[in-house]
Formats: C-alpha cells, structure tokens, sequence
C-alpha cells in the first residue's frame, strides 16, 4: 500500500495538501486526475456517479501515481467503509458524522482489534503490501465528514474521539443547514465562525481539518485559518470548465475573424 506517511509528515509540520475529487465513474479519469500532483484523490460513492466495482477499478488507478486514494462512502454506510479498505483505499471519509458516538462508530469499523472491530480480510489491500495488516491502523486516514450546524457545535466532543486523522467540512450542506444557499466559498459570518470553530478544535487533538472548495483563492484562504486539506473543484467541473473555455474561445475567434471580413 502507498503510506500516508508523507502526507502526516507535512500536516504535522503545518503544511497543506491538495486533494482531488472524482465523481465520474472511470479508471481512466481516475488515472489522468491522479497522476497531475495531487496528494489525495478521493472517489466519490456518496454524491458521484460511483459504484462499488468502479470504485475497486478506480482505487486502482490512483494507486499508479504517488496520490493516496481516499473514498467517500454513501451516508453511514459502514459496510461499505470496510469493503473499500478491502479494495485497497487508503482512507474513508464518512458523511453526516453529528455525533462523538457516530465517529466512534466509523473509527471502530476501519480499525483491526483492538483499536476497533474490523473483520480481517483484506482481499486486494494485500496484494502489495504483505505486512498490510500490520501496517493497517497507523496508514488508514479517517476523516469524518461535518456538515449540519449540529455537527459543527458537536466538533469539541466529536475530535475528541481516537483513532479519527481528521475531519472534513461538506460546506454546502453546512451552509444550507445554517438557513443559507448550499454554496462553496461561503462568506457568511456564521458560516465562518463555525470554520473556525472546527480548524481550533482540530489543532488541539492534532486532527487534520480539511475542506472542499470551488476556487484555489478561497482554498487559501481556509489555509490562512488553519485547514490543511484542500479539495478544489472536481473531474466534473474540470471537464466542464475545459469544455466552456474551448468553446468561448472558439466562438470569440470566429466572431473576430467575421469582423474582419476574412
């Protein structure tokens, strides 16, 4: 398995790592995301267009680079937080996580005993790393996902819980649940206190808090309060936002050469 170890080396001396986000179902996507520089990649079960045996097919290609690839499970589907392990994820990212007891529940099904109960059978995780078992509790990242107001005034208690590397703000859910719009890169005041109010609960249990959000400027400036994971954009947007920019090129350069009667 490729070892977090390089990523906790840079989060313990304060620095920052780029994650990748993948919501289309597709090793070769996976492959050309992945192999750009990015830290992590996660492959995203809960909100893309994911599947388990894509996401096994997936978890693969990102392994052909030097990113950790991180799966975001369906909603508290822990069964599916342990088969992706078995696939060889490097780490989980859990949803709607409210509660010190919902993360002490995610961390004790992704742990061996006994840190946890997770039942031993690491099918594909194995198959490059024989000591995998051993090497499982110190390399799995577990990052539980906050995303509700209830979540978020929890974060004291919640970080408290052993065995979590980190914690990962949904900021549109967290947005939508403070009464405001479901946006990244939200500037409301409350909405920013409470990302304050995470990044400081985090520093003190020596947790990762990590984020995703729509533009590197605003990634910045959540590295400014202390986030240390930063998720910008996804393939989809990225495809998207490829395609828009060829096109307007494209049009503009037609429009001009029409004017110039060419």
């Amino acid at each position: 398995m490729i070892s977090s170890q390089r990523l906790k080396d840079v989060w313990k001396q304060g620095g920052a790592t780029l994650n990748g986000w993948l919501s289309i179902p597709s090793h070769l996507s996976a492959e050309a995301v992945a192999v750009r520089g990015f830290d992590t990649v996660t492959v995203d079960m809960q909100h893309g267009m994911i599947g388990f045996e894509s996401a096994v097919s997936m978890i693969g290609s990102v392994r052909l680079s030097n990113a950790v690839p991180i799966v975001r499970v369906p909603w508290s589907d822990l069964s599916s937080a342990m088969r992706v392990l078995d696939a060889g994820a490097g780490g989980v990212i859990l949803p709607l996580v409210n509660t010190a007891a919902d993360a002490a529940q995610f961390v004790a099904a992704c742990r061996y005993p006994p840190a946890g109960i997770r039942s031993v059978g690491p099918t594909r995780a194995r198959l490059h790393a024989d000591d995998y078992i051993e090497r499982a509790n110190e390399d799995v990242l577990l990052f539980a996902q906050v995303e509700t107001e209830e979540a978020a005034r929890n974060i004291e208690e919640i970080s408290t819980v052993p065995g979590l590397d980190g914690i990962y703000v949904g900021p549109a859910d967290l947005n939508a649940s403070l009464g405001g719009r479901p946006v990244l890169d939200s500037r409301e005041p409350e909405f920013l206190r409470l990302l304050s109010r995470v990044s400081v609960a985090c520093r003190s249990r020596d947790l990762v808090p990590g984020i995703h959000c729509e533009t590197v400027d605003y990634g910045m400036e959540m590295v400014d309060i202390g986030y240390q994971m930063i998720t910008v954009g996804s393939d989809v947007r990225m495809l998207s936002g490829g395609a828009i920019a060829i096109v307007r090129d494209f049009r503009q350069a037609v429009s001009e050469k029409a004017s110039a009667g060419e």
